[in-house]
């Protein structure tokens, strides 16, 4: 049977819903990409000249652009073998891991990608199935 993965994904997380002949597998990959970090590792300082104390923006850019790149890795990795893929989220994160998947993924894997709003995870799984069961119909014999 063919293997068909949905996958949900912004910045902070990633939903993966795996289809097979044994069922439907749901995992989760967190993101630690924080595009505003506090001052200092999260913590607000009460110290004079707390400004000098700031990371500049590029810096602050370049860590969260590494950290997006790894986040993706590891989605790319879980999803490699598929031989259908749903790409589907809200903001520019889906196209992100396109490019990505567009150098990792095999030439015969279809991908879709849709826009999708913030979704639960049993949202996410029907969304999934119902895609799925629209692209392959099931063919009855009489």
């Amino acid at each position: 049977m063919k293997k068909n993965i949905g996958l949900w994904i912004d910045h902070q997380r990633a939903v993966i819903v795996l289809e097979s002949s044994t069922g439907e597998e749901t995992h989760v990959i967190l993101s630690d990409a924080d595009r505003q970090p506090g001052r200092i590792h999260g913590e607000r300082s009460t110290a004079s000249f707390e400004s000098l104390k700031v990371e500049a923006d590029d810096v602050t850019q370049r860590k969260f652009t590494a950290e997006l790149h790894h986040y993706y890795e590891e989605v790319v990795a879980y999803v490699r073998h598929a031989d259908s893929l749903l790409v589907f989220g809200p903001g520019e994160a889906k196209g992100q891991l396109v490019k990505e998947l567009e150098k990792a993924m095999p030439k015969g894997c279809v991908v879709a990608v849709e826009t999708a709003d913030k979704m639960t995870y049993r949202q996410i799984a029907a969304h999934v199935r119902e895609y799925f069961k629209e692209a392959n119909p099931v063919i009855t014999l009489r």
